[in-house]
């Protein structure tokens, strides 16, 4: 069933971020593991309103997996796969992957690469439901 923008399964939101240092939490420059959930949320609720034209509100997550750890100096692509469309509901694929990572020396603290190939950090399936 399309929803009512006319879009329907296989639609996909792709968002970048950049991981900015003020955002490590452990050792290792780190993340917590929320901090994938949150951009889950992000690209959600953009999925949300292109679909259909309302933020929405995440219901429920059926699955997570962290499978790399996200760090500091990361950029992370965050991607989200409309696989399910139900009359109010909407079934999510998601996932985080890092495409660069940094990796600071004393001679250039600044230096990071593209990675390839990029690395699965987190993977997850949510619902989210919409307006009727």
């Amino acid at each position: 069933m399309p929803t009512k923008n006319g879009k329907d399964v296989g639609t996909r939101i792709v968002h970048r971020r950049y991981v900015p240092y003020s955002d490590a939490h452990y050792a290792g420059d780190l993340v917590d593991g929320a901090y994938s959930l949150k951009l889950f949320g992000d690209v959600a609720t953009e999925m949300c309103i292109v679909t259909d034209g309302d933020e929405g509100l995440f219901a429920s997550y059926s699955d997570v997996q962290f499978k790399e750890p996200v760090r500091a100096g990361d950029v992370l692509e965050i991607v989200c796969e409309l696989v399910k469309v139900g009359t109010r509901s909407r079934g999510l694929e998601l996932s985080v992957v890092v495409v660069a990572r940094g990796n600071p020396t004393p001679e250039r603290p600044g230096a990071a690469a593209m990675l390839e190939p990029p690395l699965v950090a987190t993977t997850g399936t949510g619902t989210v439901v919409v307006p009727s």
